[in-house]
């Protein structure tokens, strides 16, 4: 059966969904926008960025599981590097075929009950793609709330 991994795949899928949906309705130009920073809050970064680390925390998850390689994704997912749209959607769309890659591995709930090395410790694929999800979301959730600070355009819901 496979209840567990296609819940999982359509988690996956509707990040990779949103993400290039906001990716949409940004221009170049706001791709990078800073929001104001205001006295005694957290440090803020700008829409681009949190589309890049949700898209990365995929790529280095599935990286990891399909290569063993966790290499963290920041060095070529750098705003100088991915500095449009464009080439953001094109790396978007490169990890969810990674991700997709992945995915084909698993033939049935049970692999998720696996463990592997995650880098440093044996964990479960479960917990490795459920830690993935909820890191990918949180960053995507902060890129839609930093557009909310410059735009008035309703997003789909997260």
């Amino acid at each position: 059966m496979r209840i567990f991994l296609d819940s999982f795949d359509r988690q996956f899928n509707l990040i990779h969904l949103r993400s290039v949906e906001l990716l949409s309705k940004l221009s170049d130009e706001q791709l990078f926008q800073q929001p104001r920073e205001l006295k005694n809050t957290f440090e803020m970064f700008s829409c681009g960025e949190f589309i890049l680390r949700s898209a990365a925390a995929v790529e280095q998850t599935f990286g990891g599981i399909t290569t063993k390689l966790w290499d963290d994704p920041f060095e070529w997912t750098l705003p100088e590097k991915l500095s449009t749209t464009k080439l953001i959607r094109e790396y978007l769309n490169e990890v969810e075929a990674t991700r997709q890659n992945g995915f084909a591995f698993f033939r049935s709930d049970d692999d998720l009950k696996r463990q592997i090395p995650a880098p440093d410790e044996l964990r479960t694929l479960h917990d490795i793609l459920l830690d993935t999800v909820a890191r990918a979301g949180h960053y995507q959730g902060r890129a839609f709330a930093v557009y909310r600070m410059f735009s008035d355009e309703k997003l789909t819901r997260i």
